[in-house]
């Protein structure tokens, strides 16, 4: 057995020992600002992420450094109140860990969510964007080294990363809930900095419409696993190149407390109708 498997294995058994039986189906990375939704989960278990072997622990403001598992709308759920970050000095594949421990508790699809700037003018802070693509300009890869065919393969197909089918019922219920719901590419960079007006002009020429910290590894390792993927990113400030005014954390946790509400109900729904 391989060091990860045995870490993965490890981590699984502590979770499920507060846990109890059953299986978890669907798993929820909530993003910057947006972590009460976990606060909904019913007959809630929470484990401090300092709990679980392996884990990291959360450094940054709006992220909890909480598993919790248990129902929302009658599914077995886990969401991850507060995620770890590259810039926070953490390895990619420690970054991503979680995502494997997902799987092995049984996730088979994962719903990873965002708060990030806006770099297409159609853009404006509040609005979400379905994720149909991204780009990876982290400068690493959580699958670099040796590859455990137990947990991947090794060439892993990202041509349709975030599923199609998802992507599909996610625009049917924003229609339904008359939400303004873009559909783009996130592009995903280191970090701590925000970009200087060089690189968002260079991130936008690219083919990127919006810009973030966070999400490409969990998915890249998500994929890897065979865990269908919905992203939903959730625009809050604007990051436009020839007209950047400059942006802040607590602009960013701003207009994601504002955006709670409807992002909660969306992502509800959705929860709702996934098997």
């Amino acid at each position: 057995m391989t060091t990860m498997r045995r870490q993965i294995e490890e981590a699984t058994d502590a979770v499920k020992q507060q846990l109890g039986s059953g299986n978890v189906d669907i798993g929820l990375i909530l993003g910057s600002g947006l972590g009460d939704l976990a606060d909904e989960v019913e007959s809630a278990v929470r484990i401090d992420y300092e709990d679980i072997p392996g884990f990291p622990t959360s450094t940054v403001e709006g992220h909890a450094g909480r598993l919790v598992l248990g129902k929302l709308e009658g599914k077995n759920v886990v969401a991850m109140q507060g995620r770890f970050h590259f810039y926070e000095g953490y390895s990619s594949q420690e970054v991503t860990f979680p995502v494997r421990v997902m799987k092995a508790l049984g996730v088979h699809t994962l719903v990873v969510t965002n708060a990030c700037g806006g770099m297409n003018r159609d853009y404006h802070p509040g609005d979400f964007m379905l994720i149909t693509d991204h780009l990876n300009m982290t400068g690493t890869n959580p699958l670099i080294g040796p590859n455990d065919e137990e947990l991947g393969t090794r060439f892993p197909d990202m041509s349709q990363a975030y599923s199609p089918t998802l992507i599909d019922l996610a625009k049917r219920i924003a229609d339904e809930e008359t939400l303004t719901v873009h559909e783009g590419v996130y592009t995903g960079i280191s970090g701590p900095t925000f970009s200087t007006t060089a690189e968002l002009s260079m991130l936008r020429k690219l083919g990127g419409d919006v810009v973030g910290m966070s999400t490409v590894p969990e998915v890249i390792v998500a994929r890897h696993s065979g865990i269908d993927v919905l992203g939903i990113s959730c625009v809050t400030d604007m990051a436009v190149a020839d007209d950047h005014g400059g942006v802040s954390h607590a602009e960013v946790m701003e207009t994601a407390a504002r955006t709670k509400p409807t992002f909660i109900t969306f992502v509800r729904r959705i929860v709702n109708e996934l098997s």
